[in-house]
Protein backbone atom coordinates (compact mmCIF):
# COMPACT_ATOMS: atom_id res chain seq x y z
CA UNK A 1 0.00 0.00 0.00
CA UNK A 2 1.30 3.64 -1.21
CA UNK A 3 2.58 5.72 2.13
CA UNK A 4 -0.63 8.22 0.87
CA UNK A 5 -2.83 5.63 0.33
CA UNK A 6 -2.00 4.99 4.27
CA UNK A 7 -2.01 8.55 5.61
CA UNK A 8 -5.36 8.91 3.46
CA UNK A 9 -7.20 6.08 5.14
CA UNK A 10 -6.38 7.05 8.14
CA UNK A 11 -7.40 10.16 8.29
CA UNK A 12 -10.98 9.16 6.92
CA UNK A 13 -11.31 6.68 9.80
CA UNK A 14 -9.99 9.55 12.04
CA UNK A 15 -13.24 11.91 10.71
CA UNK A 16 -15.58 8.68 11.01
CA UNK A 17 -14.56 8.47 14.66
CA UNK A 18 -14.97 11.84 15.13
CA UNK A 19 -18.51 11.91 13.49
CA UNK A 20 -19.16 9.15 15.93
CA UNK A 21 -18.58 11.38 18.70
CA UNK A 22 -20.42 13.95 17.46
CA UNK A 23 -23.62 11.49 17.27
CA UNK A 24 -23.33 9.77 20.14
CA UNK A 25 -22.15 12.41 22.69
CA UNK A 26 -22.26 15.76 20.81
CA UNK A 27 -18.62 15.97 21.35
CA UNK A 28 -16.88 17.29 18.34
CA UNK A 29 -12.83 16.08 19.22
CA UNK A 30 -11.71 18.41 16.16
CA UNK A 31 -12.73 21.36 17.41
CA UNK A 32 -11.52 20.54 21.35
CA UNK A 33 -7.60 19.85 19.39
CA UNK A 34 -7.66 22.29 16.95
CA UNK A 35 -10.27 25.20 17.89
CA UNK A 36 -12.78 27.10 16.06
CA UNK A 37 -9.69 28.63 13.39
CA UNK A 38 -8.21 25.35 12.38
CA UNK A 39 -11.05 23.24 12.18
CA UNK A 40 -12.72 23.91 8.97
CA UNK A 41 -9.34 23.38 6.89
CA UNK A 42 -9.03 19.98 9.01
CA UNK A 43 -12.53 18.66 7.49
CA UNK A 44 -11.71 20.51 3.98
CA UNK A 45 -8.19 18.29 4.37
CA UNK A 46 -10.58 15.05 5.79
CA UNK A 47 -12.83 15.29 2.84
CA UNK A 48 -10.32 15.48 0.46
CA UNK A 49 -8.79 11.94 1.77
CA UNK A 50 -12.30 10.57 1.12
CA UNK A 51 -12.26 11.33 -2.30
CA UNK A 52 -8.89 10.02 -2.86
CA UNK A 53 -10.19 7.13 -1.30
CA UNK A 54 -12.44 6.40 -3.30
CA UNK A 55 -9.89 5.99 -6.23
CA UNK A 56 -8.51 2.65 -5.02
CA UNK A 57 -11.34 2.03 -3.77
CA UNK A 58 -13.33 2.03 -7.25
CA UNK A 59 -10.11 0.07 -8.47
CA UNK A 60 -10.22 -3.04 -6.10
CA UNK A 61 -13.89 -3.03 -7.17
CA UNK A 62 -12.99 -3.35 -10.75
CA UNK A 63 -10.53 -5.72 -10.29
CA UNK A 64 -12.16 -8.01 -7.88
CA UNK A 65 -9.62 -7.65 -5.33
CA UNK A 66 -12.14 -7.68 -2.77
CA UNK A 67 -13.37 -11.13 -4.34
CA UNK A 68 -9.79 -12.57 -4.48
CA UNK A 69 -9.05 -11.46 -0.82
CA UNK A 70 -11.81 -13.59 0.76
CA UNK A 71 -10.71 -16.26 -1.22
CA UNK A 72 -7.66 -16.45 -0.30
CA UNK A 73 -9.23 -16.39 3.46
CA UNK A 74 -11.47 -19.13 2.71
CA UNK A 75 -8.43 -21.04 0.97
CA UNK A 76 -6.37 -20.69 4.24
CA UNK A 77 -8.42 -19.12 7.73
CA UNK A 78 -5.22 -18.16 9.56
CA UNK A 79 -4.44 -15.59 7.40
Amino acid sequence: MKPLNIVTLILVIVGGLNWGLVGLFNYNLVQAIFGDRLDNAIYVIVGLCALYQLFPWSQAISTDEVDAEANVIRRNPRV
